[in-house]
């Protein structure tokens, strides 16, 4: 029986294979994508060992939050971010992904609670330049980092991005290090950063290679993905 169990025990492997084939030193974590999964599924995940869980629909993660409050999950915010959300996402979610503008940036930082450690961010990039994408372009990421890094609420660790689907390897880590060489660009003028949210199902493998520190998992650990709710 193909259970989550057994599909992640299978992703873990893989991603120790790779890390061995490449001796690849940093510490990979699979973020289960969990969006249109029910709550109790999530519980099932978490019981075979798996605790970040990313959601990108604010209203049906915080129902499922909701339902699982005795669960010791680290919630993660990786949809697109609309300015009326900001403050529950800022008091609801551990690490936002998705972050791409200056005006979210300094809503969340004005809406975290002070009683809560600061929000991990990623900024994400869009690598391809999309229009259909969210995302700052590799130019403009130096100015918005530098902004988060002045917020008190705010905790600037790096970089997440979805690059154009493609089953073309070459082409797959061509993306990736586009964002691994911004990436590696903001190190080195001090920014203190240690993750690359990069990855997902079809192309994680190649992501790893290429330094990924988080790879967001949805279909090659839940299965075919099931159809969107209709609250947003």
């Amino acid at each position: 029986m193909n259970t989550i169990g057994n599909r992640l025990q299978l992703i873990l492997a893989t991603i120790q294979s790779i890390k061995t084939n490449q001796q690849s030193p940093q510490r990979v974590q699979v973020l289960a994508v969990s969006k249109t999964q029910p709550a109790s599924v999530i519980r099932e995940a978490f019981k075979v060992g798996i605790h970040l869980f990313g959601e990108n629909y604010l209203q049906e993660a915080l129902e499922k939050q909701s339902q699982l409050t005795d669960l010791a999950i680290e919630w993660h915010f990786i949809g697109p971010i609309q300015s009326n959300k900001t403050q529950a996402i800022a008091q609801n979610f551990s690490w936002v992904h998705s972050l791409d503008r200056l005006k979210i940036a300094q809503r969340l930082n004005d809406a975290r609670p002070k009683d809560l450690d600061p929000i991990n961010i990623c900024i994400q990039l869009n690598v391809d330049s999309e229009e259909s994408k969210g995302g700052v372009s590799i130019h403009e990421v130096e100015s918005l980092a530098a902004a988060i890094s002045t917020m008190p609420h705010l905790k600037l660790r790096g970089l997440m991005a979805i690059p154009e689907p493609s089953t073309n390897v070459d082409k797959q880590r061509m993306q990736f290090k586009k964002v691994r060489g911004c990436y590696d660009n903001l190190l080195a003028k001090g920014y203190a950063l240690d993750t690359l949210s990069i990855g997902m199902s079809e192309d994680y493998p190649i992501a790893i290679e290429q330094g990924a520190t988080i790879v967001r998992i949805g279909s090659a650990l839940f299965g075919a993905r099931q159809p969107k709710p209709s609250a947003g």
